[in-house]
């Protein structure tokens, strides 16, 4: 399962529309990087953000998922409190072929002040904005800078087509834009 290159990255978002802004080099003049690099993409945390709060003494249920939970913050950078949890969204849209596995890690600029972003995968034609999900392991608040990198995607070409893509199984979160919260 080979790891794809820049120029694979470049001609599937130029001509399949694969990546959604997408920006042809890597940007790093005074921001967190973002942008197509050697073998994946880093993508942009837009600037709306969801920030879980225990006001409400709300219990965490995947299954019965209550928008109370968390506070809605729009802005130019969001403060996560100490030990706790955001979600946030890319700002590109992405389209997965149906050949390819996406894996969505962290920035090591973020990881290294204890500043967490889920592993994620996109299945076999996904596609979306991505959820981000952000947790502050430290017991400091944590400052998330929107417009800027907060997230690496790498593709990985399986050896053949997948028989049932994403797609195909009408996928819950499929074509989100913003942030998806938990379905069922």
């Amino acid at each position: 399962m080979p790891v794809m290159p820049d120029h694979w990255i470049r001609q599937m978002a130029t001509t399949a529309g694969m990546i959604e802004p997408f920006v042809e080099t890597q940007k790093r003049d005074g921001v967190i990087s973002y942008g197509l690099s050697s073998y994946g993409y880093d993508a942009r945390v837009a600037d709306e953000f969801r920030i879980f709060t225990n006001v409400d003494s709300a219990i965490i249920d995947p299954k019965d998922f209550r928008a109370e939970s968390f506070v809605t913050r729009t802005g130019p950078t969001c403060i996560i409190p100490p030990n706790s949890f955001a979600l946030a969204h890319t700002i590109e849209y992405f389209r997965i072929p149906r050949d390819i596995l996406v894996i969505c890690l962290g920035k090591s600029t973020y990881a290294r002040c204890g500043i967490i972003v889920n592993v994620t995968p996109l299945e076999p034609e996904w596609e979306g904005q991505v959820t981000i999900e952000i947790s502050n392991t430290t017991p400091l608040p944590a400052k998330i800078h929107a417009n800027e990198g907060i997230c690496q995607f790498l593709f990985l070409q399986g050896a053949s087509p997948c028989e049932i893509s994403y797609a195909d199984k009408a996928g819950k979160y499929m074509g989100q834009r913003g942030v998806a919260l938990p379905r069922m």
